[in-house]
């Protein structure tokens, strides 16, 4: 069988925990953050585990884990 090939979007948007947990950053830091309070923007800085369901879903684009 060929070697399966790792989804080149998931690469560049998703990291692996030590715990085999999807980390990625959050959605809404871009532009148009005038219109958003101090608390959105704070809440939304760095990063967040994905819920269970993404994970299982962003974990068939990556076939052998990220390095």
């Amino acid at each position: 069988m060929p070697k399966l090939k790792t989804k080149s979007g998931v690469k560049k948007r998703f990291k692996l925990t030590a715990t085999g947990k999807i980390k990625a950053g959050v959605a809404g830091k871009r532009h148009r953050l005038l219109s958003h309070n101090a608390k959105y923007i704070r809440q939304n800085r760095g990063t967040k585990v994905m819920s269970e369901a993404d994970a299982k879903i962003i974990k068939i684009f990556m076939p052998y884990g990220l390095s």
